[in-house]
């Protein structure tokens, strides 16, 4: 009975040891975890979508008379997004600690763009947080509806290019040479398409993976040329000018502009800091250099319309409704209405471009894929000539 004892002791005792073993491994990897999410944290990239929504809700509750960190704390518990959670705990624990909420935000740059920093300070300064976050969230929620519906517009042309290429690529590599070892067992001379095409399917079995270095250095290289300033700005002089898109382009570019614009304005924040915002905010340079000219003239006390009046990139009537906002002390209204009136063009932009892409992309597949086919299926229709003329 001793020894049976001795044995039971010694299997529990062996069997906590194991549980305490892997109950420490659960906390270290729980640890692992915990520290890896906080430093993803610091850099961590929030959607603006996310965005839009945090804002609304904070707004929401800030309007209920919820207090700052309360509001904070109940958005925390609720968010499902690990990341964008330590950093509302992180902006949380910073307001308790005595700072305010713009000084936490700003230290989460990729999570809190300079708009929404900027509207904060705007609101603390004012006492309407609420109703100015009730702002900055609309504005948000305009940007990602428009996105959204480009992004749609761009999906069914992007897919059915990718498939065309992808299709192209089989014929190419798989159907084309089962054609050509057909063919050699004529000993005639093909007819000059089938030729460029066998020729083509050879190059690409034998050379696939210099086309795809190639391809690879190409893109590599625009890369590098459109992060230095110089290629940035033949890039957004290009996208605007493009054929078919780039009228949708400027026209997005115009909109962003002015409803930061006012948005900001009518929040409170200062023309100066806010043609900042505004600059940053466009990703485009040519929007930037009229920042910049607006700044520079508007502190020698001109007035922003003279500046549009010199650029070619804003459109008369927009140049026009400005003019007549700064005559009425109304320019936020105008730029409003002028971010309304271009979301609707963009809006017709892209319900237009759809329609018309849909009919060009099935030409450009049936000229592609049909060329192909009947380039192998030529020699085949003129069968006796090249086997020799048989007739």
């Amino acid at each position: 009975m001793a020894i049976i004892s001795s044995a039971t002791g010694q299997s529990a005792a062996s069997l906590q040891d194991t549980q305490k073993g892997r109950t420490n491994v659960k906390t270290a990897q729980a640890l692992a975890k915990m520290k890896a999410l906080e430093k993803k944290s610091k850099r961590y990239n929030l959607p603006l979508g996310e965005l839009a929504i945090f804002t609304q809700q904070l707004a929401s509750l800030l309007t209920a008379g919820l207090p700052l960190v309360q509001c904070l704390e109940a958005l925390q518990d609720q968010t499902e997004d690990q990341c964008f959670r330590i950093v509302i705990r992180d902006v949380r624990a910073d307001i308790s600690s005595g700072n305010s909420f713009s000084t936490a935000v700003k230290k989460f740059p990729n999570s809190f763009n300079s708009l929404f920093v900027s509207m904060v300070e705007a609101g603390e300064a004012s006492g309407g947080l609420a109703e100015i976050l009730m702002k900055v969230a609309g504005y948000f929620e305009s940007t990602v509806k428009l996105t959204k519906k480009v992004k749609s517009a761009m999906t069914y042309p992007i897919a059915v290019i990718g498939l065309a290429i992808a299709l192209v690529n089989v014929l190419l590599i798989f159907v084309i040479p089962v054609f050509a070892a057909m063919f050699a067992d004529f000993g005639a001379k093909l007819p000059a398409p089938t030729q460029f095409l066998i020729d083509l399917s050879n190059f690409m079995k034998k050379w696939w993976w210099a086309i795809f270095i190639g391809a690879y250095g190409v893109y590599w290289g625009v890369s590098k040329f459109i992060a230095t300033p110089n290629g940035r700005r033949q890039k957004d002089k290009f996208l605007v000018r493009a054929p078919i898109f780039g009228n949708l382009i400027h026209k997005i570019a115009l909109s962003r502009f002015c409803r930061t614009y006012a948005t900001l304005i009518r929040s409170g924040v200062p023309i100066l800091r806010t043609l900042e915002i505004v600059s940053a905010a466009s990703n485009k340079v040519q929007i930037e250099d009229a920042c910049q000219e607006i700044a520079k003239h508007v502190s020698q006390g001109g007035q922003v319309s003279d500046v549009l009046a010199a650029n070619a990139f804003f459109p008369p009537m927009m140049k026009h409704m400005v003019k007549a906002g700064e005559a009425t002390g109304n320019v936020d209204g105008m730029m409003t209405k002028i971010a309304d009136f271009y979301d609707v063009e963009c809006e017709a932009t892209v319900a237009a471009l759809t329609s018309l892409i849909e009919p060009i992309l099935i030409v450009f597949l049936g000229v592609v894929v049909g060329g192909i086919v009947m380039a192998m299926f030529l020699p085949i229709f003129q069968l006796g000539a090249v086997a020799g003329g048989l007739q």
